[in-house]
């Protein structure tokens, strides 16, 4: 059975409040994230995503009320990351209503964290966020930690590799070139990643026209995540998907609203 394709609106939450800007500066607000998620549930979102973005470089924990009152509004499933450190951080977070965890700038730091987490609750809960940019590495393009503010002077291909054979469960991959630009997302980083993950890879940054989202598909992404297209309106979740349909590709339902 061929697997549908997903399409996941990212909430990047920062005070309280769904932020998005250009390669990860100059955020704007979007709105508050329980509204958001009940909208996006309710538009036919296969999977929804929170990002603390400010919890890591700010070393605090992720804020637990917001979460389990997003949880409480969405009946698909919901990953959530941002200052995640240990086994403990994750079993607190999936008591607040996650469903899966989404690790960064930890795993990094230690990569063990991340044969701890898959050992104690399984592969299927665990999402790695590789926020890459270009650079001049072996695949050309490097790892940033700290939501982007600091190299961590790792090549992308390698570290993916690297994830993959440590137990991640997935691949949530950040063009931090493309993030919040629409100018499409980053093929080549992509494709680069496609070549040597053996999980399923989430291409995310630069979403802008309907036939990006076909492209980075056509690269070897599994699944779709986007952020300012859903949030200003630019495109909605049931467009998407329609055009996605439209080129063959398999969907889950959604009604365009």
């Amino acid at each position: 059975m061929t697997l549908s394709i997903r399409i996941i609106p990212c909430l990047d939450v920062t005070d309280g409040r769904v932020v998005k800007g250009i390669n990860f500066t100059n955020l704007q607000d979007a709105g508050d994230p329980v509204e958001l998620a009940a909208l996006y549930d309710s538009e036919g979102a296969d999977e929804l995503t929170f990002l603390d973005i400010s919890a890591s470089s700010s070393d605090r924990e992720i804020t637990l009320d917001i979460v389990g009152k997003t949880a409480d509004k969405v009946f698909i499933p919901l990953t959530v990351g941002g200052g995640i450190r240990s086994v403990e951080d994750v079993d607190r977070l999936l008591r607040a209503g996650a469903d899966k965890v989404s690790i960064s700038t930890a795993a990094v730091a230690r990569p063990e964290l991340i044969s701890e987490i898959a050992d104690k609750f399984g592969s299927q809960v665990l999402v790695l966020s590789v926020d890459a940019r270009r650079a001049n590495t072996d695949s050309g393009f490097e790892i940033t930690t700290h939501g982007g503010r600091q190299s961590a002077r790792m090549d992308m291909v390698t570290w993916v590799q690297r994830a993959c054979a440590l137990g991640v469960g997935e691949i949530l991959l950040n063009s931090m070139d493309a993030d919040g630009t629409r100018s499409g997302y980053d093929i080549a980083m992509i494709a680069s990643a496609r070549a040597v993950a053996t999980v399923p890879l989430i291409a995310s940054g630069g979403a802008g026209n309907l036939e990006d989202f076909e492209a980075a598909l056509e690269a070897g992404a599994d699944a779709l995540l986007a952020a300012s297209v859903f949030h200003f309106g630019i495109h909605r979740i049931g467009q998407v998907k329609s055009h996605l349909k439209a080129a063959g590709y398999p969907i889950r339902e959604a009604s365009i609203q």
